[in-house]
């Protein structure tokens, strides 16, 4: 398995290989998807991307945690949270390592 990590200048890298935009161009197109993705989740909508996956906030409440260590019951504060459900299709191509 490899180690490396796909950045943003990674996929801006591959717009201006794929489309043909200038490196700029490309740089500024990754970052206005990035941002729109990000301002639609802050306000608590959820992201469909097709044949890739959902990216939605949960509510989690308040509730009683315990410190493993010394067992002593500590309040976990309510707070929301982002979560990804991958699709089907991305689940098959990651199992089979298909490119």
């Amino acid at each position: 398995m490899s180690e490396k990590t796909l950045t943003r200048m990674d996929l801006a890298e591959a717009v201006h290989n794929k489309v043909g935009l200038s490196r700029n161009d490309s740089a500024t197109l990754v970052e206005t998807v990035l941002q729109h993705i990000s301002d639609a989740l802050v306000a608590g909508e959820s992201v469909k991307i097709s044949s890739f996956g959902t990216f939605s906030v949960r509510e989690k409440s308040a509730r009683v945690g315990r410190n493993p260590k010394t067992g002593i019951e500590v309040p976990i504060n309510p707070r929301r949270v982002l979560t990804f459900r991958s699709s089907h299709l991305m689940k098959e191509r990651v199992a089979h390592g298909d490119s």
